[in-house]
């Protein structure tokens, strides 16, 4: 991996360890999310990645359709060569995960050896239910934000962060809202999936039933909390994190 693609992707300093554990963000979310993991998982370099056009890639365009998003994360993932990895995905994050992983078995290459899912049904249970952002003015994405949650109220009321973040937002869920999902074979590696008890957004039956998209052992653990319990509870994520890659850490 050359390092001006690996500063582009990963913004915080690569730490030593035996498997890299790629943890890709929600809707709007930017590699900072998953800053305060990195060194906490013996064995483990966690990085971060820093989807286009926010935060160190601001100048960047954001993508705003699946299968260029996940083409151009599997030339990152590929360019570091057959050492081992795994990803792991929040919400949004956890679909792209797992379209990227399908892209790198389409290419041939080397597989994760653990994909890693939270907050964010099956793909085969998802619903065309989310507010369609096309033609939705700032005040309307923000008004969607609340009910969301997950952006600070101190963000949605300062004009010049708006600025900032409003792009990346409204590209990612545009990439929600664009996204079909095709059946096909199921996925030839180990799949963790971590659901909250009070998700409205990912009830535990449909986070559960990611058990349907592996033919390889399959965890699921469930997180007290809403949407975004796997942040709030750093130590139970980790735990559960460390668990699952052990074999290889």
């Amino acid at each position: 991996m050359t390092t001006a693609v690996a500063s582009r992707w990963l913004p915080f300093p690569v730490t030593a360890g035996n498997v890299r554990l790629y943890c890709l963000p929600h809707a709007g979310g930017s590699a900072s999310a998953f800053r305060s993991w990195i060194g906490r998982l013996p064995g483990v370099t966690v990085c971060p990645v820093q989807p286009p056009g926010r935060e160190t890639r601001q100048r960047d365009t954001p993508h705003t359709a699946m299968p260029a998003l996940v083409a151009d994360l599997a030339d990152f993932v590929l360019s570091a060569g057959d050492s081992p990895y795994a990803v792991y995905g929040h919400s949004l994050g956890a679909l792209v995960g797992f379209e990227l992983v399908r892209e790198i078995a389409r290419r041939g290459a080397s597989l994760p050896v653990q994909l890693v899912v939270s907050g964010c049904p099956a793909p085969q249970w998802l619903t065309p239910d989310d507010p369609i952002v096309t033609g939705m003015s700032d005040a309307e994405i923000v008004a969607l934000l609340r009910t969301l949650g997950g952006t600070p109220e101190v963000f949605l009321n300062d004009p010049r962060v708006l600025r900032l973040i409003l792009p990346p937002i409204r590209a990612d869920l545009t990439v929600k809202n664009t996204y079909a999902y095709t059946s096909g074979p199921p996925l030839e590696l180990p799949v963790t999936a971590l659901a909250s008890t009070a998700d409205v957004r990912a009830s535990v039956e449909s986070v559960l039933a990611w058990r349907e998209q592996t033919v390889r052992p399959f965890r699921g653990h469930v997180l007290d909390g809403g949407h975004f319990a796997v942040l709030e509870q750093e130590d139970v994520t980790l735990a559960h994190l460390a668990a699952a890659l052990r074999p290889w850490s």
